[in-house]
């Protein structure tokens, strides 16, 4: 028996339309420039002569500088090392988590984040960190759009963890630290409100947290905040020098204000202002750039372990067995 037809079939098609291309609905595209970045990006980690390069470089450089180190004594710069590992590799992911919206479970997380640092490490200002997981993002079925706002948002919470740790510590940071970050901090707040009045729609789909997951990613930035301090102290006593803590701490807020410029892990700007800080505050310049270029080398080990161990096992495909993506939860 046929179905009765409804009154537009019966009508039967519009003269007025017939002929005309039918409009349909385009995905989101993101904007151009943004689009040519990522182009560059991936080219870039596509191409294993430019990665095999950049590696070799950075470790060279690292591997130069620790000749300034002198007569370093290893066990305090490990044990640093042990906690510095934590928080980049377990507090750091976990805070990703918390703010995402991916749906991913958290041991994706903590591998996409150590894929990115090491790629992070071979690229000027840490940039292919970020570009590497968006690229995983976007892998998930997440727009590019999408990615690039979970990703700044992720970097924009460490930033706010680091103020806080100052604060909590009870060090004043030096002015234009404190002004980069409340200015950074009002910058987001009146996009997020410009956007929030003038495209709700655009608003709706981007990750904006609640309070509570905010403080949570927060609380998980100033831990891995007080890691990276350890680590410092550890290669400060490796050299045969000590400094407190809390000094420590602001000098490193301070020298954050330097990464904005590029440069390449273990000779880039940052660390030349975390050398110039620590010499301010009565290290001695020798082992000011020792213990600096100790961390610089100190960095490789957990980035070439668990990075390269899980860029190798996804080439491998080892996981493929747990779904299109590992990790992407069902719900």
């Amino acid at each position: 028996m046929d179905r009765a037809r409804s009154p537009e079939e019966a009508a039967g098609p519009n003269p007025i339309t017939v002929g005309l291309p039918q409009r349909t609905q385009e995905p989101e595209q993101p904007p151009r420039q943004l689009r040519g970045l990522l182009r560059i990006g991936r080219a870039v980690v596509a191409n294993r002569a430019l990665r095999a390069a950049a590696l070799a470089c950075a470790v060279m450089i690292s591997l130069w500088n620790v000749d300034r180190v002198p007569d370093a004594s290893i066990m305090p710069a490990l044990t640093g090392l042990a906690l510095f590992a934590f928080g980049k590799y377990v507090l750091c992911p976990l805070r990703w988590h918390v703010l995402s919206a991916s749906g991913c479970r958290r041991f994706w997380h903590i591998r996409a984040y150590a894929e990115s640092e090491l790629l992070g490490l071979v690229s000027p200002a840490h940039a292919g960190a970020d570009l590497w997981r968006i690229h995983r993002l976007h892998g998930v079925g997440i727009r590019r759009t999408a990615a690039v706002a979970e990703v700044a948002l992720d970097r924009f919470v460490g930033a706010v963890g680091l103020v806080v740790a100052v604060a909590v510590c009870g060090v004043t940071l030096p002015p234009v630290v404190l002004g980069a970050a409340l200015g950074g901090a009002g910058v987001v707040l009146l996009v997020a409100l410009m956007v929030g009045r003038r495209r709700p729609d655009l608003a709706s789909r981007w990750p904006w947290p609640s309070p509570r997951v905010f403080a949570t990613g927060v609380l998980l930035s100033v831990g891995y905040q007080f890691t990276i301090v350890c680590l410092l102290i550890g290669a400060i006593k490796a050299v045969g020098d000590s400094v407190s803590a809390f000094q420590l701490l602001a000098v490193f807020g301070a020298s954050q204000i330097a990464g904005v410029l590029p440069g390449v892990h273990g000779a880039s700007p940052r660390e030349g202002a975390l050398v110039a800080g620590l010499a301010a505050i009565g290290v001695s310049w020798t082992a000011a750039l020792g213990a600096v270029a100790l961390t610089a080398l100190l960095a490789w080990a957990p980035a070439l372990l668990i990075g390269g161990g899980s860029l190798l096992v996804s080439r491998r495909g080892w996981f493929a067995g747990s779904g299109p993506m590992p990790g992407v939860s069902s719900t």
